[in-house]
């Protein structure tokens, strides 16, 4: 209670100072060059002004994301409100992320993300690779909240926006080198021209990084936590016409980087492993093979019919392998150890309609998407003597239509209308075999040799129906200051669960139902100070039910696995966002947000063999569905976050000076609904500092960067296997140490 009242009164008296100061003027823009400048974004498939737009959304220029040191998009997590980007446990390439505390830990190939990656309106279909590094981008933006009007299902968290840098119409390439701590060796180039006077245009970017392992594997010798990563990117824009436009788009990522196998956070109960002193090094004994790699290819076509009609065709391909490797209980033994294979693959057709005038502005649209999903992993279990395999494939065709327009009722009060209809047609085939021997299965190149014991062997087939409205309502309190009300509803698919025994949760051949968020929000944003202040601010309630959580219990004969439904929730929060152009040469950030997430009812089946939830001392003799709600609580959403920068600019040697220091705040939180104490992370806070020196004419640009000077530590995930059976394997991953680079960019 005492954090609802605290976050309410901030966003009372945040609101309140700032609609206050904000009325009471009705100025224009400075006239001394220290206004801010105007920020426009594509949040609703359109171009408008984010102080239009009745949606919270961060967006960060590309310059911006140069000036906080953002090196990939996890940097997110340290610079928006309420979101949590990150890598996942045990990988190096694949994404996970939470907004509001809405999104989905587990990558495989069964499970629906909570939060959408677009690279270029393209969907990001998979988590694997998809940890996408900051270059040759124009900007990216975060929506908060349900966006499944206009973006889908699997975006009931909100979505992230990727949007690469367009050619233009003029010849230009560019060269970056980087060298930092643990032989930070990057490399970017980039190129683009146009062909005589065809209309056409050429240009590609090619970026390369390369880094030692902040820790080591002592038992191989290998290097650990270290970074193999090559991407590519290559385009062609054609403009025919004033009202034609076509770009066809090709991107591919490898990333050769050792797997991360976890640090041990407790002993183990039979060997001589004490605890190591560096949180990156490890005792895995299972390898250091891992390749990842991603590509994919786009088509995007306009045209302009009107003056106030355009048609927007988008049409991608999209496929992925991994093979990777995590050693979860970090000793030479084989007690834990998964080596895994993922492959994916997806078409995805959109067609939109967008119309605009000066009184009504909106999109239609259709779109559909078909794609396989398949994978396979071993549990090898020592103390077991079985290696389990787990594995199978998911086939999705979904087929949606959609539209969102918008009124001016009035100069000042707009009114939103948008709804989405969606229809996933799901078929998935699941199967877990026992095999004798803790080695590798046949599926993952081990001996050929007789299934032990099929757990799991099953096809299912069903299909996902759902609305999913939005309205909203905006007014114009001045000619600098909006204000705005919205409701949302957002759903992520249902599906099987890949890991599921059907011999200890005989249920897991039902699958699992959609999850719903509906969300009611209000905004004020605007400029301030005659526009020396840019600022943003939302309040949100959602209700949250039908949740799908995964959870995997020790049992006497192996891991048990399932997704439940699990209840309902209730989450609210505020979050506010400031651009201040201070003096001349200063402006400054800030950023900060506060949710509150607490289970309604956690109905968790809990099957025969593993302790009561509720009586951890007693196991349970037949499986019980437990609501477990007053003990569990939200993964990775800290109840607080909060990030503060400022930067300076001034002369130096001719050129321009640009130096920017940056804090940013995690508050407390849970890597997994349970509460883990070996594994939950403490409040930290993360100190940044970047220089960038650009000399006359913008030509040479020397660059400085420090990141986590104060050297924190602190984890980004965990797994929990505690026990004798998976000797007491409790692993943590943990996020950079501190590092500083230094690069030297040169512009043709």
């Amino acid at each position: 209670m005492t954090s609802m009242w605290k976050g309410a009164l901030l966003a009372g008296a945040a609101w309140s100072a700032i609609a206050g100061c904000a009325w009471a003027q009705e100025a224009p823009a400075a006239a001394d060059g220290l206004s801010v400048d105007e920020v426009v974004v594509t949040a609703r498939r359109r171009e408008e002004s984010l102080k239009d737009v009745p949606v919270a959304v961060t967006a960060f220029s590309a310059e911006k994301l140069e000036q906080q040191g953002a090196t990939d998009i996890t940097s997110l997590s340290q610079t928006t409100p309420n979101i949590t980007v990150q890598t996942a446990r045990g990988s190096n390439s694949t994404l996970i992320s939470y907004i509001r505390g809405v999104g989905q830990q587990d990558p495989l190939w069964g499970y629906e993300p909570g939060v959408g990656l677009y690279v270029d309106d393209v969907y990001i279909y998979r988590p694997q690779g998809a940890v996408l590094d900051v270059f040759d981008i124009e900007r990216i933006e975060v929506l908060r909240g349900p966006q499944g009007t206009l973006y889908g299902r699997n975006t009931i968290g909100g979505a992230i926006k990727y949007v690469t840098k367009r050619l233009g119409d003029d010849a230009g390439a560019k060269v970056r080198a980087t060298y930092g701590s643990y032989n930070q060796t990057d490399l970017l180039v980039s190129a683009q021209t146009p062909i005589a006077e065809t209309g056409l245009s050429i240009g590609g970017a090619y970026a390369l990084y390369k880094r030692d392992g902040y820790g080591k594997n002592l038992t191989t010798g290998a290097e650990h936590y270290d970074k193999d990563v090559q991407a590519l990117r290559l385009s062609a824009e054609y403009k025919p016409t004033d009202s034609l436009f076509f770009r066809l788009a090709y991107d591919r990522v490898e990333d050769d980087s050792n797997p991360r196998h976890g640090f041990r956070e407790t002993l183990p109960t039979a060997g001589n492993f004490p605890r190591l002193d560096s949180v990156y090094d490890t005792r895995a004994g299972l390898g250091d093979k891992n390749h990842v790699e991603t590509e994919g290819l786009s088509l995007t076509a306009e045209w302009n019919a009107t003056e106030n009609l355009t048609f927007k065709s988008i049409t991608a391909d999209r496929k992925g392998h991994t093979q990777t490797l995590i050693d979860f209980d970090g000793t030479p033994l084989p007690t834990l150890d998964v080596p895994a294979t993922y492959d994916d693959r997806s078409f995805s057709q959109e067609l939109q309609a967008v119309y605009s005038d000066e009184n009504v502005q909106g999109v239609f649209g259709l779109y559909y998407m078909n794609s396989q999903a398949s994978g396979e992993f071993d549990t090898i279990a020592g103390n077991l003597g079985v290696s389990i395999a787990d594995g199978g494939k998911v086939s999705t065709q979904s087929f949606a239509a959609f539209f969102d327009f918008s009124a001016n009722l009035t100069d000042r009060f707009k009114v939103s209308l948008g709804a989405r209809a969606t229809r996933d047609a799901k078929r998935s085939n699941v199967f877990r075999l026992f095999y004798l021997g803790a080695t590798p299965s046949p599926y993952q190149g081990g001996a050929q040799r007789p299934i032990l014991q099929t757990r799991t062997n099953y096809s299912a087939e069903r299909t996902f129906s759902q609305f999913t409205p939005r309205i909203s309502a905006s007014y114009d309190l001045t000619d600098d200051l909006t204000t705005y009300a919205s409701f949302s509803k957002g759903f992520k698919s249902g599906g099987w669960d890949m890991r599921g025994d059907a011999f200890i949760t005989p249920q897991t051949v039902d699958g699992y139902r959609p999850e719903i968020v509906k969300t009611y929000e209000a905004g004020l944003k605007g400029y301030m100070l005659e526009r020396r202040v840019s600022f943003s601010s939302a309040v949100f309630l959602s209700k949250y039910t039908d949740q799908q959580v995964t959870t995997q219990v020790v049992v006497p004969s192996g891991i048990a696995s399932s997704v439940d439904n699990a209840g309902a929730s209730t989450l609210y929060g505020a979050e506010f966002e400031a651009n201040a152009k201070l003096t001349p040469n200063l402006s400054g950030n800030v950023a900060l947000g506060y949710i509150h997430a607490k289970y309604d009812s956690f109905n968790r089946f809990v099957p025969a063999g593993a302790p009561n939830p509720l009586n951890p001392s007693t196991t349970l003799a037949t499986g019980q569905v437990i609501n477990v709600a007053d003990l569990y609580g939200f993964q990775n959403t800290p109840q607080w976050t909060g990030n503060v920068s400022l930067t300076w600019r001034g002369d130096l040697a001719g050129g321009n000076l640009a130096i920017t220091p940056m804090v940013s705040y995690r508050d407390k939180y849970q890597q997994f609904e349970q509460p883990l104490p070996a594994l939950d992370q403490k409040a930290f806070t993360l100190v940044d500092l970047t220089a960038i020196w650009t000399a006359p004419g913008g030509r040479y640009k020397l660059a400085l960067t420090g990141k986590n000077l104060t050297n924190e530590r602190y984890r980004t995930g965990g797994y929990n296997f505690a026990g004798a059976t998976y000797n007491n394997s409790v692993i943590g991953f943990y996020g950079p140490p501190r590092t500083v680079a230094g690069s030297i960019e040169v512009a043709f």
